[in-house]
């Protein structure tokens, strides 16, 4: 639900913390709406009296940056006094190559930025308006003082509502996009730490064993030593080489499984479900394959579900479905354990849920004490063509 859908508070009959809060607010409306119309009225006439100028365009779209900060001031304002949240618009999309011209036509045409300076314009009369009523219930209308704040608030609730919010969905879902960004960062950096882990602590160790025993190995071959030590030393440095590759190919398929790109999710979830501790049944049901960055995010979700059933569940058997439904890939992994699994249960769910978020997916547990736990995931569907 967005901020404009939110139903407005009701009217209070007694005089609580948050009757006087919007007595608050609405007082500051005068002082506060002033400065907003004077800042409004100053851009609007400097920058048309200079728009045939060079300076004109450039200071107008100062004016209008500093209207977006003005509005950030108001939402917050509402948010502390009215306890009532505006989505926050998404900000300018500026490159890093952009220069100064692309720059000041972006602030020019940020609708963002003109609804501020319009907000700056209503709020005089406004002001005065809600200033003057709430101040005199103050003194004289004192019993039907929580009332007639209460209706002007929400007046100022909706106003708010209206000029100070993101202009459509496509704005707001940029918004969304760009605090779910953080989320995808901070996971590609855990996952190459981790990465990083396991070539230091597993085959790179492993080689620098098996450098040091051949080493050893030459240096008795060249004091004429070949007997059962150095044929002993050379066996062991060829079981090292077999370990490290097998951590190679077992590091290579937790990046991105071989099997994935050769023969799509069922051959891949089918391996996964193989070296599964319980037994696993896997159903795919897909005509064609999805674009490889959605068919890669759906593998490892499942391979990290099912760690989760091998380490967490007490499960003695587990299933795993794939279907697509129009747009949309529905993953859906059941277990007949002992439940109780949780969002911030220390099993890593609220990591998957935030990236299935980050790319326009859902993620929803259901696990009862005493089980089952069934998990389903969907992603967008995007066709191999599309990338």
């Amino acid at each position: 639900m967005t901020s404009r859908q939110r139903p407005l508070p009701p009217a209070r009959l007694a005089c609580a913390g948050a009757t006087w809060r919007e007595v608050a607010y609405l007082l500051l409306n005068l002082p506060l709406a002033l400065c907003g119309f004077g800042y409004a009225v100053v851009v609007v006439a400097v920058g048309s009296a200079l728009a045939v100028t060079v300076i004109g365009l450039p200071l107008l779209a100062l004016g209008l940056a500093g209207a977006r900060r003005l509005g950030s001031l108001e939402r917050a304002r509402a948010r502390g006094l009215l306890g009532t949240y505006v989505d926050e618009p998404s900000r300018l999309p500026f490159r890093k190559d952009d220069g100064y011209l692309a720059r000041t036509w972006a602030r020019l045409k940020d609708p963002v930025g003109w609804r501020s300076l319009l907000y700056g314009f209503v709020r005089l009369p406004w002001g005065v308006l809600t200033f003057t009523l709430t101040l005199v219930s103050l003194l004289v209308l004192w019993p039907v003082l929580p009332f007639v704040v209460r209706g002007l608030s929400n007046a100022d609730r909706a106003m708010a509502r209206g000029l100070l919010c993101p202009s459509d969905e496509l704005e707001r879902r940029i918004a969304e996009l760009e605090s779910d960004r953080g989320a995808v960062v901070d996971t590609a950096a855990a996952d190459l730490r981790r990465i990083e882990r396991d070539l230091h602590d597993g085959a790179q160790a492993r080689l620098v064993n098996l450098a040091m025993g051949l080493g050893l190995a030459k240096e008795k071959l060249r004091e004429g030593q070949a007997d059962a030590t150095v044929a002993a030393m050379v066996d062991e440095a060829h079981g090292e080489v077999k370990l490290a590759l097998q951590e190679l190919r077992d590091l290579a398929r937790g990046i991105h499984p071989a099997v994935l790109t050769d023969r799509g999710l069922d051959a891949a979830l089918s391996a996964l479900a193989a070296r599964c501790t319980v037994p696993v049944t896997v159903d795919v049901d897909l005509r064609e394959r999805p674009a490889p960055a959605i068919e890669g995010i759906a593998y490892f979700t499942v391979s990290e579900l099912l760690q989760n059933v091998s380490k967490h569940s007490g499960a003695r058997s587990a299933r795993v479905e794939v279907r697509r439904a129009e747009r949309r890939l529905l993953l859906r992994v059941e277990d007949d354990g002992r439940g109780g699994a949780s969002l911030d249960g220390g099993t890593g769910m609220a990591g998957l849920a935030d990236r299935l978020a980050a790319v326009d997916g859902l993620f929803v547990l259901v696990s009862p004490a005493g089980g089952p736990t069934t998990i389903s995931a969907e992603l967008p569907w995007r066709d191999r063509t599309d990338g």
